[in-house]
């Protein structure tokens, strides 16, 4: 059994050349993860999103363009293949996209796919993705999904021990609101990553920050008491490790 490993960012994603979009050297990290000879294999589950058809499309463009094998989990309105742990066990890379987090876990728990997603994962393939795709495998996060005003997601897969923030510099509410569920309690020490930024965890430890973007960081916020006892969230930065092929 492997170490599960798992890739969560706020990125992956380009402008591409003759596509609108791009696989960026997040995705292919991801691949590395796997330690992959050849045609990477990652599919793409679109939940978060509403397994939007167009951006399928899209996506198998960028695929074409950058060497890579990709395929689609869709759940809506059934699910696309007979045997979803089969299909996805076929895999080198489980890549999430983004979009509401809080509709991706209830559709997910309706269709069994927590416990595939750890037995996969334990397999040997690489569980990642972006921004919905990354909170997910956290303990919770900041979340748009129930609205314009973020509200924080606390029952969130868990297969690591932390909270989450994606788009840390991209999205003004987002940095002072983890900061704020770190402090009360109501999220652990969490893991915030700007635009073009990813984690990489095995078996629940945190191993390295990377990105995409020069210039960009991971955080972590932890929570601390003064000396009357009052809680405070401390916010340190993290200097990510540049990846191959980052603008």
């Amino acid at each position: 059994m492997s170490d599960l490993t798992i890739l969560a960012t706020s990125g992956g994603y380009a402008p591409g050349h003759r596509t609108r979009v791009a696989l960026g050297p997040l995705v292919h990290h991801a691949a590395e993860l796997a330690g992959v000879e050849g045609t990477p294999r990652v599919c793409h589950v679109g939940t978060a999103g509403g397994d939007q058809s167009w951006f399928h499309a899209e996506l198998d463009e960028a695929a074409r363009v950058a060497g890579v094998r990709m395929s689609h989990l869709s759940l809506f309105s059934m699910p696309n293949v007979d045997d979803v742990e089969a299909f996805l066990r076929e895999q080198d890379v489980v890549w999430v996209g983004g979009g509401s987090v809080v509709n991706l876990l209830a559709v997910w728990r309706a269709h069994g796919l927590p416990e595939i997603l750890r037995a996969v994962g334990e397999s040997g393939v690489v569980l990642a993705g972006i921004s919905a795709g990354s909170l997910c495998w956290h303990v919770g996060g900041t979340t748009d999904s129930f609205g314009p005003e973020l509200r924080p997601v606390t029952d969130a897969l868990a297969f690591v021990p932390f909270g989450n923030g994606v788009h840390h510099d991209a999205e003004p509410g987002r940095r002072p609101l983890l900061q704020r569920l770190v402090a009360q309690g109501t999220l652990p020490t969490s893991y915030a990553t700007d635009d073009g930024v990813g984690l990489v965890y095995r078996d629940g430890h945190l191993v390295e920050a990377v990105t995409e973007i020069r210039g960009a960081g991971a955080w972590e916020v932890r929570r601390e008491e003064d000396a009357d006892g009052a809680s405070t969230a401390v916010e340190a930065r993290l200097e990510p490790r540049v990846l191959r092929g980052a603008r």
